[in-house]
């Protein structure tokens, strides 16, 4: 009987045309499609664990997904078979086997996420989905510094959706800010763990301080309140983009270049 492994596949994808990562029952998801093609390739229907769940029509530049399989295939020969099986619009970048006890979420110590705006009067067609179309102006210099106000450990409870079922909306920031090259406007930030549409939330409210909607300086008073209706709007899930999942190498037994690629 085959020895039983435990593989780290990286993905991307764009999140169009699915209702986000986790299997629905009415609905296709990422995680469906990589799971039949999967199957085709290793002729079982094989469980897989997340690193997060994204919501409808948000991308990644980078997810992990830890699936446990009794298959010799090669690494680089499975990346190869399932890519051939997969849409366009999903794609494996890597493969490597970790630890039994790995798991893609509970081992995550991180994330990263960016929000892509078209800043133009102009909308661009080349990026339908992929960005949101922002025609005010933004003084980046300016709502970078208001993003600063984000960083620290907080409770974000002003920051999440009404109907989220998490309890504990303690969350810590590492990194928040925007910058601008040419039209293009991208909001990034990094922590520990994200609340549901806190990224979006966090972005439509730099927005509308932007906009002078709201107040400068405001955010400090906003995390305080700890009420959802005194943060701004939620952006639009397509300019959305899980962009790096984070990993310790002791986790992973794994050093040198593969811990440089996960450990950022």
């Amino acid at each position: 009987m085959a020895q039983r492994r435990n593989l780290l596949l990286t993905i991307r994808y764009q999140g169009t045309n699915y209702h986000g990562f986790q299997v629905q029952k009415n609905a296709v998801t990422v995680a469906q499609v990589l799971q039949d093609a999967m199957e085709q390739v290793l002729g079982c229907r094989e469980d897989i664990k997340g690193c997060s769940r994204t919501d409808s029509g948000v991308h990644a530049n980078m997810f992990c997904v830890s699936v446990k399989t009794n298959s010799r295939i090669p690494c680089d020969s499975f990346v190869k078979a399932l890519n051939v099986k997969l849409p366009y619009d999903i794609a494996v970048t890597d493969c490597r086997e970790v630890p039994m006890d790995f798991h893609a979420r509970y081992n995550c110590k991180g994330k990263r996420y960016v929000y892509q705006i078209n800043n133009s009067h102009i909308k661009d067609p080349f990026a339908y989905r992929q960005v949101y179309d922002y025609r005010c102006p933004i003084d980046v210099e300016f709502c970078n510094r208001q993003c600063r106000d984000f960083i620290g450990t907080h409770d974000f409870s002003a920051f999440c959706a009404a109907n989220s079922s998490v309890e504990d909306h303690v969350r810590t920031i590492t990194d928040c800010g925007m910058v601008r090259s040419g039209e293009r406007v991208t909001f990034y930030v990094e922590g520990d763990g994200f609340l549901y549409n806190m990224v979006r939330i966090m972005v439509g409210t730099i927005l509308e301080i932007s906009a002078g909607i709201k107040p400068a300086g405001c955010i400090p008073q906003i995390i305080s309140s700890k009420d959802r209706a005194q943060a701004g709007a939620t952006a639009p899930a397509w300019g959305l983009y899980l962009d790096r999942v984070f990993y310790d190498s002791e986790s992973m037994k794994i050093s040198g270049e593969t811990a440089d690629i996960l450990e950022g």
